[in-house]
């Protein structure tokens, strides 16, 4: 049983991951803002803190085996290009700091897939996070999705037919893989198996792998 501790834990992904850890028998503390504490995962042992503030939260990374870092602005768009600075990198770069100073064995990162002709902030933040990671020299999980499926967020779907032309194409089949889409659930199966088999180094996981469950390429 691995100690696993996650931020972003009452997220899109992070309740999900915090349920499948749970029911594999691992221990969770994830953590969450004062008032949301209710939408935990059930079982999911709660810290309440704030993620862009290290101190808050600090000491209960010690004696973690994992820590996954799940904060990020919702339904980003270029509207908040801003936001992607303030928020997701600021708290990756709290969140790093954290496991350096509690030695914690194994970061894993959500980036996001590059390069890509649209939301260059939001791929500029996250490709800061990634350089942060790299220079704390933590044994680390980068995982690249470009758009994750699931309740609410389904409208890619519609450019499915975009996709299978651009996928059948040799000038953009590369592209098309690297900015594919993938489902909620493939991505709390990969973090939870990379979880479960932790990396040396750092290890980047782009789109074709996680969709199909593979931690190498």
């Amino acid at each position: 049983m691995a100690t696993i501790f996650i931020t972003g834990a009452t997220g899109f992904m992070g309740r999900r991951l915090c349920a499948e850890l749970l029911r594999r028998g691992h221990r969770v503390r994830g953590l969450v803002r004062r008032g949301s504490e209710g939408r935990l995962a059930p079982g999911c042992e709660g810290i309440t803190g704030d993620p862009l503030d290290a101190a808050t939260f600090r000491e209960y990374a010690n004696g973690c085996d994992a820590l996954v870092h799940l904060v990020g602005v919702s339904h980003p768009s270029p509207a908040k290009a801003a936001q992607f600075r303030s928020i997701d990198l600021a708290s990756a770069r709290e969140s790093i700091a954290t496991a350096v100073a509690a030695g914690v064995p194994h970061f894993v990162y959500i980036s996001v897939a590059h390069p890509a002709p649209v939301m260059k902030e939001y791929i500029a933040a996250r490709k800061e996070g990634e350089a942060a990671l790299a220079a704390s020299h933590l044994n680390a999980t980068i995982l690249r999705p470009w758009y994750v499926l699931g309740p609410g967020r389904r409208w890619p779907l519609l450019l499915l037919p975009a996709y299978w032309l651009l996928g059948a194409l040799p000038a953009t089949r590369d592209s098309a893989r690297r900015l594919g889409l993938v489902t909620a659930d493939q991505m709390i199966a990969i973090m939870a198996r990379a979880i479960e088999q932790p990396a040396s180094g750092v290890r980047i996981l782009e789109v074709p792998q996680i969709r199909a469950g593979r931690l190498t390429s």
